[in-house]
């Protein structure tokens, strides 16, 4: 028997394929017994109502049929039971059902039986009242603070607050912006009405503001009542929290504070009176119910609080003072006194188990056995002992030969790019017009160890490339038998791309059912986006790059860019990119340097990095492994500037048309709801050219959302843009102060931060942060740089001139010695002197073009 786990008390089990919810509960003395012990009232959703009095079972003996005093079928379904003063002229507790089209009061009372079934029990109509609306839920109290009886208020599924002055209808209200209908609760101290909105917010309404109010029988008076003079309906105070609430408590007990209790789907509030958060409880389950009660400290709040894993838990305030196991998940709890004991905690659950229970720390009744005591033979244990050393002596032995499977074992992906482009191209729907748009084959294979079901290979691509296919399902993967996915990919978009690097991704469940990934990238090849032309001597923009090894032959470099001559001499090559400009490459016939020039700098960034690695491939083949590429610099950054403030231009002018198309989607709204009053009115009216202004704003809305897109599209192509300078700019910084991977792997994480941009977080805010951050961390000069403090929400800044700013000044720090690192100790940041500027003149001689 288990420490933490509620002692039934007594429980029964409710009618079949009966549902219940957590209006359909209640406890009360409900036939005024005077006795001071509680009665359980239940009513289902099949329109039973039982009345219990529960007493404590013997054991071996189940529930008595005297525990039972009332059990009634109603012709509808209940979804709420009440007890309070409903009856005019009395003090007596009355029952309250409500059903979706009916409110009835009814009384309860019993005879005094006189042979051993004992006594009777019967409930007596007093009123009702048909609503004209579904209902949802109910709350009462003295509204009004009046003082010996109960008011009832209804809300009903539409938003209607239908209140009732015991036998009489009062008013009706509707809330404001309602969508669906939430929890409510009446608060007595400050005599409002407490819900929660579809807008995930705590509203509260003075019963004095919604008694004054215009009144209103429909939404079309609603909105008139906007038009025109009159009373509106406006919330005391409103908090928002999130999420939507299951339950709202009002807890007003003499030793604790005036507290009001929202339960929501992961958190728990304490609110005070004025809607301002006292305290709060996140959950890490899903709550199913609660109920706040009186605690034994003076100022803090018990809660009992169930949730769906079968637990029901105590909180005094936020700290978990109890945990017990329920053999069902609760929908509704109370507290009750029976004649035998007080403060039973009664719990319902969806499909009718009712049980009454407490928390106990009964002892367990099992006692171990009394083992039999034997003479222990050493020599048994001698021999046993070395059975065992020699077993484990011959594992370790063949420890190292087996073979040792690691998870990833389990399932292996390759990917392999065909050396050559389609001799067909697969290109389709491309942007950018070209005669020729070639294309790659991309092969995957997958190779199993064991069978797998529903395997799912997705592939990812940098933009503006595109793929035939990005997603292929194999149903069945055998084991040792490889599986291949054939794909290809091309150039869609009209701008290069900023990366050549692709990633492919299988997901799959093991026979086991844990799920597990494998993933692996692939390179595709420079050829996908430029072909070889004649090198052009117009170039804008020019980089050196300076290596420690001598000059290597271009066709060594790019053999499927050059045509095999007799000499094989080439150092200069000429590349034509399918959607941008002409880039010359050229190696120095005196120096160990190569020049790469463009008309448009950010189209240097894919000719610079291929050059690069296939350096590094060709030395690694030749078995040298000291080679070294720099940058002597000036870094061009007045050209990364110009491409920063076109991105930015270009988010500016996204953010207007949706603006503009926002306000224009409002206006249309308007004119069609002033055009359906018209249609719908029984008197015709004149349209006062209401169709026509209709027809201009579609006309117009449809104009700003081509020119939104067009604009969007833009900001695509100018976003990979400036990834690609963005690429080439922290590459250069990397060779000019000779960065390890580790920095530079900051230095990309700094200045691409994203990889999309958005309107709501943008590349401009975020390296602004980024680089903010280093400069008043590892780049720091002094404590009151450290000492500057960050804005904690990004948002669109004015203009560029301070992201520009700081990345000057980031560069001046790396070139005055700083370093990038993870540490915010400046102290401890390596100081390094800037490599000098070479002082050979870099004359156009050496770059002849041939």
């Amino acid at each position: 028997m288990s420490l933490f786990k509620a002692r039934d008390w007594w429980s029964t089990t409710l009618g079949e394929n009966e549902e219940f919810d957590q209006g359909c509960l209640c406890v009360a003395d409900v036939d005024n017994s005077g006795s001071g012990h509680d009665k359980i009232i239940v009513g289902s959703y099949s329109g039973f109502l039982r009345i219990f009095s529960p007493h404590p079972l013997k054991a071996g003996e189940g529930i008595q049929a005297e525990d039972l005093l009332l059990e009634v079928q109603l012709r509808d379904p209940i979804l709420q039971v009440e007890v309070g003063k409903f009856v005019s002229g009395t003090e007596l507790l009355h029952l309250a059902i409500l059903h979706p089209r009916k409110l009835c009061v009814y009384s309860v009372s019993g005879t005094l039986g006189n042979v051993e079934h004992g006594n009777q029990y019967q409930i007596k109509l007093m009123y009702e009242h048909n609503l004209q609306r579904t209902a949802c839920n109910m709350t009462y109290g003295p509204f009004g603070g009046v003082k010996g009886r109960d008011l009832i208020c209804i809300q009903s599924m539409d938003g209607m607050l239908m209140f009732f002055e015991q036998e009489s209808y009062a008013f009706g209200r509707y809330l404001p912006g309602f969508l669906l209908p939430g929890p409510l609760s009446y608060s007595p101290r400050t005599d409002s009405f407490v819900t929660v909105s579809s807008c995930r917010q705590v509203e509260s309404y003075k019963y004095q503001v919604l008694a004054v109010a215009t009144d209103a029988d429909t939404r079309k008076e609603i909105e008139q009542q906007k038009m025109t003079s009159g009373k509106r309906l406006v919330a005391d105070w409103i908090l928002s929290i999130g999420e939507q609430a299951l339950d709202i408590r009002i807890v007003s007990f003499n030793q604790t504070t005036f507290s009001i209790l929202v339960l929501g789907e992961r958190n728990f509030f304490c609110l005070k009176e004025n809607g301002q958060i006292r305290f709060m409880k996140k959950f890490d389950y899903n709550p199913s119910c609660f109920l706040p009660y009186c605690s034994v400290s003076e100022g803090t709040i018990n809660t009992l609080v169930g949730n769906h894993n079968n637990m029901l838990l105590v909180y005094q305030d936020v700290t978990l003072k109890w945990a017990a196991q329920l053999p069902h998940i609760p929908v509704a709890v109370m507290v009750a006194s029976f004649q035998d004991l007080k403060g039973i905690i009664v719990t319902l659950s969806d499909c009718g188990h009712l049980q009454c229970s407490y928390f106990g720390t009964d002892p367990s009744l099992f006692q171990a056995p009394k083992v039999e005591s034997r003479d222990i033979n050493y020599e048994e244990l001698d021999v046993e002992m070395k059975e065992l050393q020699r077993i484990i002596k011959e594992a370790s032995k063949t420890q190292d030969i087996l073979p040792k499977l690691e998870k990833d074992d389990d399932l292996t992906l390759v990917a392999s790019v065909s050396s050559d482009l389609d001799s067909v191209s697969q290109a389709v729907e491309s942007e950018f017009e070209s005669e020729i748009i070639p294309s790659v084959t991309v092969k995957f294979c997958i190779r199993s160890r064991l069978i797998m079901k529903k395997a799912v290979l997705s592939i990812n691509i940098p933009f503006p490339l595109a793929i035939t296919q990005d997603q292929v399902i194999f149903d069945l993967l055998e084991p040792d038998v490889t599986k291949t996915a054939n794909v290809s990919v091309f150039l869609k978009g009209n701008c290069p791309p900023a990366d050549l690097e692709g990633s492919a991704v299988i997901s799959y469940n093991t026979p086991t059912g844990v799920p597990r990934i494998v993933q692996c990238k692939f390179r595709l090849p420079l050829r996908l986006v430029c072909f070889p032309i004649q090198p052009s001597k117009a170039a804008n923009h020019k980089l050196t790059i300076d290596t420690n090894k001598p000059p290597v032959n271009l066709v060594n470099l790019f053999p499927d860019f050059v045509d095999r001559v007799e000499d094989d001499s080439v150092n200069v090559l000429g590349f034509q990119l399918l959607a941008g400009r002409k880039v010359a490459l050229l190696a120095s016939k005196t120096s160990q340097r190569y020049r790469v020039q463009s008309e448009q700098f950010e189209d240097l960034w894919l000719i610079t990095k291929e050059l690069i690695l296939r350096f590094e491939e060709y030395f690694r083949k030749q078995g040298i492994k000291d080679f070294t590429c720099s940058f002597s610099g000036p870094l061009p950054l007045q050209e990364y500037f110009e491409l920063i403030d076109q991105h930015f231009e270009l988010r500016l002018n996204t953010e207007k048309y949706d603006s503009l198309l926002s306000e224009r989607a409002v206006q249309f709204r308007a004119i069609q709801r002033l055009l359906l009053t018209r249609f719908k009115d029984k008197t015709p009216a004149p349209l006062q050219n209401l169709d026509t202004l209709l027809d201009g704003t579609y006309r117009q809305v449809i104009g700003i959302a081509d020119a939104a897109e067009e604009g969007q599209r833009n900001l695509s192509r100018g976003f990979t843009r400036l990834k690609s300078a963005t690429h080439l700019v922290t590459m250069l910084i990397g060779l000019w102060q000779k960065l390890s991977k580790d920095q530079v792997a900051i230095l990309e994480a700094t200045f691409l931060p994203l990889l999309e941009d958005g309107q709501e977080l943008g590349w401009e805010e975020s390296v602004d942060a980024a680089v903010s951050h280093l400069l008043r961390t590892c780049l720091s000069k002094s404590s009151k740089d450290q000492a500057l403090n960050l804005t904690s929400q990004l948002n669109i800044p004015k203009d560029t001139s301070r992201l520009k700013r700081h990345i000057t000044l980031l560069c001046d720090r790396l070139a005055k010695g700083g370093r990038l690192s993870l540490s915010a100790d400046p102290v401890a940041q390596e100081t390094i002197v800037m490599p000098g500027v070479n002082d050979g003149v870099d004359g156009e001689r050496d770059w002849n073009l041939q």
